[in-house]
């Protein structure tokens, strides 16, 4: 007799649904997912489970700002008063205790002369201004010492002229300085606001070196011929005036249409006016004159198209 086995049944076949996870995931899955899921409040027995709505909000009263504008969040609907907000202090101005109409406009402000905005302008006033007050008040003995060796005379060029090339540009001949201050504010710092400090300064001593020489040398050769007296070659020259007219031949220049035409014209007769009102009859207003004229069109005819293509200087 021969034993054998029993045929062991055969297995149920895996539907779809228990053939993809195993059972151990499967479970594992499950209990992520209902972890997930936030249990809501149990009704009592005896009711039914109606979803409700949500409650309104009632608009905010005057003086009142809803917490959804102030945190930027649809879902805050709580209340706050206007005085619960934070305020920010404001600044203390130190014009606060001037009266309004004594307060300067800020356009007006802009064009002052400052060592940020134009430190070549600034200090060249500040230097001129002591100097100024070195004539005023000071001995004259000292001072005329000083302006003597310091003046573009024909004397002083043919003997030191490097000395008084450099020096004869800070001193004012009648010690007044806030005209000057004024035409640096509009003939200079305008420029130095374009170009820069050092193209300021470079345009400015080259004006008054050209106009200088242009019209120190013709004295020069009249005097050594005898046909001027060797007194006119102790003349007094000095002053920052061919500086500042170069500078304003280049803004001219840059100019454009009728405006253009405008600037050459007022510039023409700011010098003309300048020689008008000095002496015209004497020879050293002659030669100021030349040298404002060369001054203006040097600036205007030499540096102002040179220029004229140069990017504005970044601030």
């Amino acid at each position: 007799m021969t034993l054998r086995e029993p045929t062991p049944a055969p297995r149920p076949a895996r539907s779809a649904a228990t053939t993809g996870t195993p059972r151990k995931r499967r479970s594992l899955t499950w209990l992520r997912r209902q972890a997930h899921v936030q249990p809501g409040p149990i009704p009592p027995p005896g009711t039914t489970d109606v979803l409700e709505p949500a409650p309104t909000v009632a608009p905010p009263q005057s003086g009142e700002t809803l917490l959804e504008d102030v945190l930027g969040s649809p879902t805050a609907t709580a209340v706050l008063a206007e005085n619960a907000l934070v305020q920010p202090a404001p600044r203390p101005s130190f014009l606060a205790a001037v009266p309004a109409g004594w307060r300067p406009k800020r356009a007006w402000l802009s064009l002052i002369p400052s060592p940020r905005s134009t430190p070549f302008t600034f200090g060249y006033l500040v230097l001129l201004l002591g100097t100024s007050l070195l004539i005023r008040f000071g001995s004259s003995k000292l001072t005329g010492k000083l302006l003597a060796v310091s003046s573009t005379d024909a004397h002083n060029m043919a003997r030191h002229p490097l000395t008084a090339l450099l020096t004869s540009a800070f001193w004012i001949a009648d010690g007044g300085w806030l005209p000057y201050a004024v035409i640096f504010a509009i003939a200079v710092a305008p420029f130095e606001r374009r170009f820069g400090g050092l193209r300021t300064a470079l345009v400015f001593f080259s004006g008054h070196v050209l106009a200088t020489i242009a019209t120190e040398l013709p004295v020069m050769a009249l005097i050594h011929s005898d046909v001027l007296p060797h007194s006119a070659g102790r003349w007094l020259d000095i002053g920052v005036s061919y500086g500042f007219l170069t500078t304003a031949g280049v803004l001219v220049a840059l100019l454009s249409g009728r405006a253009r035409i405008a600037g050459i014209v007022a510039l023409e007769l700011f010098v003309i006016s300048v020689y008008v009102t000095d002496d015209p009859a004497s020879l050293a207003s002659v030669v100021t004159a030349v040298g404002h004229a060369c001054a203006a069109h040097f600036g205007l005819l030499i540096w102002g198209p040179r220029l004229r293509s140069v990017a504005r200087v970044a601030r």
